[in-house]
């Protein structure tokens, strides 16, 4: 290491407890900056740079507390470096960095580049002033923590459905980025993640968490430090094995599956157990795996973000898929979507064969709000009103707000044997027709091969004869 580092480096992650910070259907600032709080924390050990971190779980923390820990990690040393991690929100699109009125803007150039060169979009660096006192920064965080070096990272916009994608899947890409330039600005050689062979112990850790985190095993790391038990003391070094699975590395998140994770990457659940000695299928948020190179199943995927009107049965229809995967890839219990949310759209190669009883398959379940009825039920789900009546066993056309429905979904290959011709009458629609023949929309426009749902007077269309 360059002698020039004489203060360290202070890790923040912004909000936390009671305090989500900015939101965006089911995502939250305070788990996107812990996690990256946490992974620099890591990287900065590993890069053998002094480093202190204001929070390492999701607590509630007070400005003064925060602050107290930012200011005593090197007693006031002005070498120290803070890096505040935030996501921000509000429109707009890509990194942000804010640094303080009383430092250059190198350091907040540097780090905004190496995002830019992970990936992410370049807005601006810039400082930026409190309205009623202009000499003065306009984040408690800069403004309170003089006369270190401090910086505010926005790492791109929660409310922004492409930044949403990039932070999910991106984010410790980002962070790494800033752990580059900030080692660089420093003086100290910087090797890429992973490379180095030491973990310093935090509080909570456990043989059995650290090892899940490097895709090895508890004995692995036994023998690798010389452990006769399994107690571990907080600041502890401990050296991590290199694992013999050669592929590349990812950080479980939060409502990770083996499952989804397979699908994502392209691997098989098999594979991934054993390349990271996965004896459970039990994960971690923050745990690293291990991807392997070759799987036995080479299964592909497909993200899809969900848009105004969507429903899982209308996503699975689009894609081709059961609402069942669809929900598995995805770790989903219910069936409410977040406009923005981010879907695993699993392989279909493994899709339910159509059934032998009429081609419908009940994969899907609607509960009764008030105003509903079969028919705008029917309508909505593209299904007629006798085939929602035979799915849920009704006679009548009563229905109970908060009654729970079996919603039938046509699946492929449903052509009827048997087909006669209707001529188009004036007042008609596909769905009327469709309802007339039981039969669904999107069946007479296989049929009929049609693109649309538009109909002219005195067309002829093939329909299943009753």
């Amino acid at each position: 290491m360059d002698e020039r580092v004489n203060g360290g480096v202070v890790v923040d992650a912004g909000h936390g407890g009671s305090d989500p910070g900015a939101i965006s259907g089911n995502l939250r600032e305070k788990d996107f900056t812990l996690k990256a709080a946490l992974y620099m924390y890591d990287r900065f050990k590993q890069l053998g740079v002094p480093v202190v971190i204001t929070r390492d779980f999701d607590e509630d923390l007070s400005r003064a507390d925060r602050l107290k820990r930012a200011n005593e990690a090197f007693n006031g040393d002005p070498n120290t470096i803070l890096i505040s991690n935030h996501i921000n929100a509000g429109g707009g699109e890509g990194a942000e960095v804010v640094y303080a009125l009383r430092n250059s803007s190198k350091l907040a150039e540097d780090i905004l580049t190496s995002i830019g060169e992970a990936g992410q979009v370049m807005r601006k660096y810039y400082q930026r002033r409190l309205p009623e006192n202009p000499s003065k920064d306009y984040y408690y965080i800069i403004r309170e923590t003089s006369p270190m070096q401090s910086l505010l990272v926005e790492y791109g916009f929660i409310d922004n459905a492409k930044d949403q994608v990039k932070l999910q899947n991106d984010l410790l890409s980002y962070v790494e980025a800033v752990v580059k330039a900030v080692t660089e600005y420093l003086g100290v050689k910087y090797t890429p993640p992973f490379e180095s062979t030491t973990y310093t112990v935090k509080r909570g850790d456990s043989l059995y968490s650290i090892a899940q985190r490097f895709g090895i095993t508890v004995n692995e790391l036994k023998t690798s430090n010389n452990l006769t038990s399994d107690t571990l003391v907080i600041g502890q070094q401990l050296i991590i094995p290199q694992s013999d699975v050669s592929g590349d590395l990812y950080q479980v998140q939060r409502g990770d599956t083996l499952y989804n994770i397979s699908r994502k990457l392209g691997v098989s659940v098999a594979d991934l157990k054993r390349a990271n000695s996965l004896t459970t299928d039990t994960l971690t948020p923050g745990q690293l795996l291990t991807i392997p190179t070759t799987s036995s199943d080479n299964q592909v995927t497909n993200t899809y973000i969900v848009q105004r009107g969507d429903s899982l049965w209308l996503i699975a229809n689009k894609n081709n898929v059961t609402v069942d995967e669809l929900k598995k890839a995805n770790n989903l219990t219910g069936n409410t979507l977040t406009i923005g949310q981010v879907l695993v759209i699993p392989s279909s190669n493994n899709q339910t064969p159509p059934s032998e009883d009429n081609n419908i398959g009940y994969e899907t379940t609607y509960i009764v709000k008030r105003g509903d009825s079969l028919w705008s039920i029917a309508n909505n789900y593209g299904v007629t009103v006798n085939q929602l009546k035979e799915a849920n066993g009704i006679t009548n056309n009563m229905l109970t707000i908060g009654q729970e429905l079996i919603i039938p979904v046509s699946l492929p290959n449903n052509t009827p044997t048997n087909t006669t011709t209707y001529t188009v009458k004036r007042g008609d629609s596909l769905w009327l027709i469709a309802n007339n023949y039981n039969t669904t929309v999107d069946n007479l426009k296989s049929l009929n091969n049609l693109s649309s749902n538009l109909l002219k007077i005195g067309q002829e269309l093939t329909v299943p004869a009753n």
